[in-house]
């Protein structure tokens, strides 16, 4: 044999392989089955003085040594430029150099492993030979090999995949279990139930987190415990401890430079536990509560496990943060709300609450010290000063209607017109009458009858005062306008032969120059609104124009409207427009004198506050 070969007998290569070739059948890891795999490669290909498997990439992206060959204990550091060379250039390179284990010229041989696009190491050999057919044999042999490499990572790759997906699933599981419980008692104990029969727990035991210590909640197959027994006092000492430590803890520890803990040894020892894991329920980045698994006579939580068991820890959190947060009492949720309005006020975090704050203090002291001009709002009106009611003289029926509301009229104008014609009738009756008594005087007085003369003059006068009366009628039958102004109601256009009683009102007319602001003034501000106050008007229909007007008189009398009591009263307008009309509606303001800001925003629930209190004080 040549090569590497004369270092060993035949009998103990022989032996050596036998024992690679277990390995690499039945590796217990990684590291065996790079190492079995190697000594295989270096076994079928001739004049190997050394060879070496570099894997990785690790989290800081570098790469170690995973095999070396014939022996791990022979220095291979010369073979680290080609194998970095190899993972730079991702193929396969050849490269020639002295070899570090004999001293003599040899070749360098490196070959990339490739899984899917993803690099994740390189082999070197360090050939005896460097004849070309030499070199590519070695590279078909590396290439072939490389194959099992790949198809170790795509094992492990799809081993861990589904190990995610049976944590992922657990999670989920435990999660919908959380969430068919409204409460959170119930759902903390369907909870702990759960998790012991799916990881396979003695016991599993649930603590929130209160004023810095965590009380346990709820222990697995348990409906009802002792707080103050030992065992309760053990798994809330272990939890503190996990809250303090603010990181899992697993005994017995899975790495031996884990953290030292007291509480879960002690927890362990007294209940002859062969495992416990604590790991924290995080809500919003803080620890709310712990998680504590136990085992009595099984085994010891596993990586995997662990990792489970952080899962389920971060997802479970945020649930029981929320049932407990929506089952917390009046106090105590304004308990929770001050101290996180006082953090983020006074802690070092949150400066735009703390800008915010600061600006409503200055805010807040500017309109304390600031004054204004207070006005009292007020629902407005405009009035005609006179308001004249034409009104039917006597029953009869409608004849004709020349106005309606809203029409302007002058100083007697026709408005509408009865039917007159029983009273034309009447008034021939009456003026035949009055003739007939006048000749009869004549005739009295030709027969010198004084008693008759003095009958039928009796009889003339009554007849006269009859017609008299019936020409009035006839004159009043005609409804004219009393001055200029504004028909304000009124509206016959359509009732054209309608009967109408005496002293029915058909119209009102309000004068056009002559106006008066109504004002209702809500009782709670009528205390500051005093006759000779000015304000200002703005009317629906003109509100991009204000008029002046002045407070004329007060009315000591209150109006019920909305369920509010309003008072009224009366102003004037300082300079009229052409346009105002009555019946115009709108808002003044009654300037009221100078106030604090502060006051004037605030006062009308300060004075409600006060009403109520007094309302209920004894």
């Amino acid at each position: 044999m040549t090569g590497a070969a004369p270092i060993y007998s035949l009998d103990h290569k022989g032996q050596a392989e036998a024992i690679a070739w277990a390995q690499f059948s039945a590796p217990k890891d990684s590291a065996e089955f790079c190492a079995s795999w190697l000594s295989i490669l270096c076994g079928q290909i001739e004049q190997v003085n050394a060879a070496l498997v570099v894997l990785g990439p690790d989290p800081d992206g570098g790469y170690s040594a995973a095999g070396v060959w014939p022996d791990p204990s022979v220095n291979v550091q010369y073979l680290g430029p080609t194998a970095e060379a190899v993972l730079k250039e991702r193929r396969g390179l050849v490269q020639t150099g002295t070899s570090g284990v004999k001293d003599t010229a040899a070749c360098f041989v490196g070959y990339p492993i490739d899984v899917s696009g993803d690099l994740r190491g390189a082999v070197v050999l360090d050939l005896q030979s460097r004849s070309d057919a030499k070199v590519q044999q070695a590279l078909r042999l590396l290439h072939w090999a490389s194959a099992w490499l790949i198809d170790q990572f795509r094992q492990q790759a799809l081993a861990d995949q589904r190990r995610r997906t049976e944590r992922q699933t657990l999670v989920n599981d435990v999660l919908a279990t959380a969430l068919q419980e409204p409460r959170l008692g119930p759902s903390a104990l369907s909870v702990v139930n759960d998790l012991a029969s799916r990881l396979a727990c003695d016991r599993v035991s649930l603590g929130l987190e209160r004023d810095g210590q965590v009380e346990v909640m709820a222990i697995s197959h348990t409906a009802t415990f002792d707080r103050r027994s030992d065992l309760v006092r053990l798994i809330g000492d272990a939890m503190d401890e996990t809250l303090d430590l603010d990181a899992p803890v697993v005994v017995p520890p899975l790495s031996v430079d884990a953290a030292a803990t007291t509480a879960h040894d002690d927890l362990a020892e007294q209940h002859a536990d062969t495992a416990v894991c604590s790991v924290p329920l995080v809500s919003a980045g803080h620890a709310i509560g712990v998680l504590t698994l136990e085992r009595v006579g099984g085994k010891a939580f596993d990586q995997h496990e662990f990792e489970v068991c952080q899962a389920v820890g971060l997802m479970l959190g945020p649930v029981i943060d929320l049932k407990q947060q929506h089952e917390r009492g009046f106090w105590r949720r304004g308990r929770d709300a001050l101290h996180d309005g006082a953090a983020a006020l006074f802690g070092p975090h949150h400066p735009g609450v703390k800008l915010m704050a600061a600006l409503a203090v200055l805010v807040l002291v500017f309109f304390s010290l600031a004054t204004g001009t207070y006005r009292v709002t007020a629902r407005t009106v405009i009035e005609g000063e006179v308001q004249h009611a034409a009104a039917a003289p006597f029953a009869g029926f409608i004849a004709e209607s020349h106005v309606r509301a809203g029409s302007t009229v002058r100083k007697g104008q026709i408005m509408a017109r009865l039917d007159d014609r029983e009273l034309r009738l009447e008034r021939a009756r009456w003026a035949a009458e009055l003739e007939q008594m006048q000749r009869r005087y004549r005739q009295a007085a030709a027969n010198m009858d004084r008693a008759a003369m003095a009958v039928t003059s009796a009889q003339s006068d009554q007849a006269q005062a009859q017609l008299a009366l019936v020409e009035e009628k006839m004159e009043r039958a005609v409804i004219r306008a009393p001055f200029d102004g504004l028909v304000v109601e009124g509206d016959l256009s359509q009732q054209q032969g309608a009967p109408v009683e005496q002293g029915k009102v058909l119209f009102e007319v309000a004068p056009l120059k002559a106006y008066r602001v109504i004002l209702q003034v809500d009782e709670r501000d009528i205390s500051a609104v005093q006759v000779g106050q000015s304000g200002k008007l703005a009317l629906s229909g003109i509100p991009y124009e204000t008029l002046d007007v002045r407070v004329s008189q007060l009315t000591p009398m209150a109006t019920a409207q909305d369920g509010r009591n309003f008072f009224r009263v009366e102003a004037t307008l300082d300079k009229g427009l052409e346009r105002l009309r009555p019946g115009m509606e709108g808002i003044s303001k009654v300037q009221a004198g100078e106030r604090k800001l502060i006051w004037i925003w605030t006062h009308s629930f300060v004075d409600w506050l006060r009403l109520w209190t007094w309302r209920w004080t004894p």
